[in-house]
Protein backbone atom coordinates (compact mmCIF):
# COMPACT_ATOMS: atom_id res chain seq x y z
CA UNK A 1 0.00 0.00 0.00
CA UNK A 2 1.63 3.14 -0.76
CA UNK A 3 0.22 6.70 0.87
CA UNK A 4 0.68 9.41 -1.93
CA UNK A 5 0.50 13.10 -0.19
CA UNK A 6 -0.33 14.96 -3.70
CA UNK A 7 -2.43 18.29 -3.29
CA UNK A 8 -6.13 17.72 -3.80
CA UNK A 9 -7.17 19.77 -6.35
CA UNK A 10 -10.67 19.45 -6.36
CA UNK A 11 -11.00 21.50 -3.11
CA UNK A 12 -10.09 24.78 -2.87
CA UNK A 13 -7.71 26.20 -0.23
CA UNK A 14 -7.80 28.54 2.94
CA UNK A 15 -5.99 31.48 2.76
CA UNK A 16 -3.52 32.47 5.46
CA UNK A 17 -5.82 35.22 6.76
CA UNK A 18 -8.75 32.63 7.24
CA UNK A 19 -5.90 30.09 8.50
CA UNK A 20 -5.13 32.46 11.14
CA UNK A 21 -8.38 33.86 11.93
CA UNK A 22 -9.78 30.27 12.14
CA UNK A 23 -7.10 29.03 14.45
CA UNK A 24 -7.67 32.11 17.04
CA UNK A 25 -11.16 31.17 17.21
CA UNK A 26 -10.11 27.51 17.81
CA UNK A 27 -7.74 28.65 20.43
CA UNK A 28 -10.41 30.84 22.14
CA UNK A 29 -12.52 27.63 21.79
CA UNK A 30 -10.84 25.38 23.82
CA UNK A 31 -9.00 27.93 26.55
CA UNK A 32 -11.17 30.17 27.55
CA UNK A 33 -14.06 27.34 28.94
CA UNK A 34 -10.98 26.34 30.77
CA UNK A 35 -9.59 29.66 32.70
CA UNK A 36 -12.82 30.63 33.76
CA UNK A 37 -13.35 26.57 35.17
CA UNK A 38 -10.02 27.40 36.34
CA UNK A 39 -10.54 30.97 38.17
CA UNK A 40 -14.67 30.11 39.47
CA UNK A 41 -12.96 26.94 40.63
CA UNK A 42 -10.21 28.92 42.67
CA UNK A 43 -12.83 31.16 43.99
CA UNK A 44 -15.08 29.12 45.59
CA UNK A 45 -12.82 26.67 46.76
CA UNK A 46 -10.10 28.68 47.70
CA UNK A 47 -7.66 26.58 46.58
CA UNK A 48 -5.16 26.35 44.09
CA UNK A 49 -4.05 22.97 43.56
CA UNK A 50 -7.50 21.76 43.41
CA UNK A 51 -8.58 24.59 40.44
CA UNK A 52 -5.51 24.09 38.54
CA UNK A 53 -6.68 20.16 38.44
CA UNK A 54 -10.02 21.15 37.57
CA UNK A 55 -9.10 23.68 34.76
CA UNK A 56 -6.79 20.63 33.30
CA UNK A 57 -9.56 18.20 33.07
CA UNK A 58 -11.69 20.77 31.51
CA UNK A 59 -9.18 21.47 29.39
CA UNK A 60 -8.10 17.94 28.28
CA UNK A 61 -12.23 17.54 27.44
CA UNK A 62 -12.03 20.90 25.19
CA UNK A 63 -9.27 19.65 23.70
CA UNK A 64 -11.29 16.01 22.80
CA UNK A 65 -13.46 17.74 21.40
CA UNK A 66 -11.33 20.51 19.39
CA UNK A 67 -11.05 17.88 16.64
CA UNK A 68 -14.62 17.70 15.39
CA UNK A 69 -14.79 21.59 15.83
CA UNK A 70 -12.13 21.97 13.70
CA UNK A 71 -13.58 20.06 11.04
CA UNK A 72 -16.32 22.01 10.90
CA UNK A 73 -14.81 25.07 11.38
CA UNK A 74 -11.75 24.91 8.97
CA UNK A 75 -13.52 23.00 6.07
CA UNK A 76 -13.73 25.75 3.11
CA UNK A 77 -17.27 25.07 1.09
Amino acid sequence: MIITLLPDSTKSKLKISEIILKGTIMGAIVTIPSIIVFLITWIVLDNLITAIIVGAIVHFIAMGFSLKISKTILIKK
